[in-house]
């Protein structure tokens, strides 16, 4: 008999966490693929090797800030990555922009905008602020942005547009030039 219950008991928590797993994964995200991952983790990093000028933050206890302007494709995994880091003593942050009037403090920002005209409206928009504008859409750099992502030969290659880094006097360490290929628009 007591076999029974704790059988029936057994299936009855199986059931209930089968109905809690399938009504949480209605409303999960998707996962990040891969390459966005390493993007994320790239963003990161890019705090690592950009000096922004002083007058960037309020003050010294100011978020840097890492922009998301279009839709998401990292997912969690931008947020979790930067989760209770700092950079400099800044506090490392993500905020979401749905268009380039949200912008006020953003130190990095992803662009993820499909269409060319409102990309290169958006780089007109944050011109001559201290802000590294990246994306991986094609001929970012060109058209303006700092960094571009680019996929060849199943890497991740970066392109930076060194005339818009001075244009947004940002610093980029040699470290990260090293690892690019350089642009001067």
């Amino acid at each position: 008999m007591q076999v029974i219950k704790s059988t029936v008991h057994h299936i009855r928590f199986f059931m209930f966490s089968l109905a809690v797993l399938g009504h949480f994964s209605m409303y999960a995200q998707p996962a990040p693929s891969r390459e966005y991952q390493l993007k994320a983790v790239f963003l990161f990093n890019f705090t690592q090797f950009v000096d922004w000028p002083p007058d960037a933050f309020v003050n010294d206890q100011a978020p840097l800030v890492i922009g998301i302007l279009g839709n998401n494709p990292f997912g969690p995994f931008l947020e979790s990555t930067v989760s209770g880091e700092t950079v400099k003593g800044h506090p490392v942050i993500i905020r979401q922009y749905t268009n380039a009037g949200e912008i006020k403090d953003c130190h990095i920002l992803f662009v993820n905008i499909e269409e060319q005209k409102k990309r290169e409206d958006i780089i007109s928009a944050v011109k001559g602020r201290n802000i590294l504008t990246v994306s991986d859409a094609p001929g970012f750099a060109q058209q303006g942005g700092i960094v571009c992502f680019v996929n060849a030969d199943n890497k991740i290659k970066l392109q930076i547009n060194a005339g818009a880094s001075k244009t947004a006097n940002l610093v980029i360490s040699s470290k990260l030039l090293r690892l690019a290929e350089i642009f001067n628009y």
